[in-house]
């Protein structure tokens, strides 16, 4: 290997570092982004074929049968998570839980989506 070779093979793991760590760096930012602006959830809105069906505050731990019978929602320390369905792939149960505003939990087999909804905030008519 020539010393021009070897000095080519240098600027390129050096170029190779600097874009990985900038992408390391940069999704490190939109995380910590993601974190400090989202907000705590408040509701548990479920429907079910895209109609709303229930609201439950996450402030209330409880157990709900959902669908006739066809998903099973916990919630429990201000998070909402499907713990049974009769759907074969249980995506649904696997997806964890949902606490924060805009996190969603979905069963499609099931037409069955659960989101995080915030506080509601009383609307300012007019200011006079």
């Amino acid at each position: 290997m020539s010393r021009a070779e070897k000095k080519t093979d240098r600027r390129v793991l050096r170029a190779d570092l600097i874009l990985i760590a900038s992408l390391l760096l940069l999704s490190l930012l939109a995380f910590a982004a993601l974190r400090l602006f989202t907000t705590a959830g408040a509701v548990a809105v479920v429907s079910v074929d895209g109609t709303e069906v229930a609201r439950y505050p996450l402030s209330e731990p409880g157990r709900y049968v959902l669908n006739g019978g066809s998903n099973v929602l916990v919630i429990e320390d201000g998070a909402a998570r499907v713990v049974e369905a009769d759907c074969p792939d249980k995506l649904c149960v696997r997806q964890g839980e949902a606490r924060r505003t805009g996190e969603s939990i979905v069963c499609l087999p099931n037409r069955l989506i659960v989101t995080i909804e915030g506080a509601e905030r009383a609307e300012v008519d007019a200011i006079t």
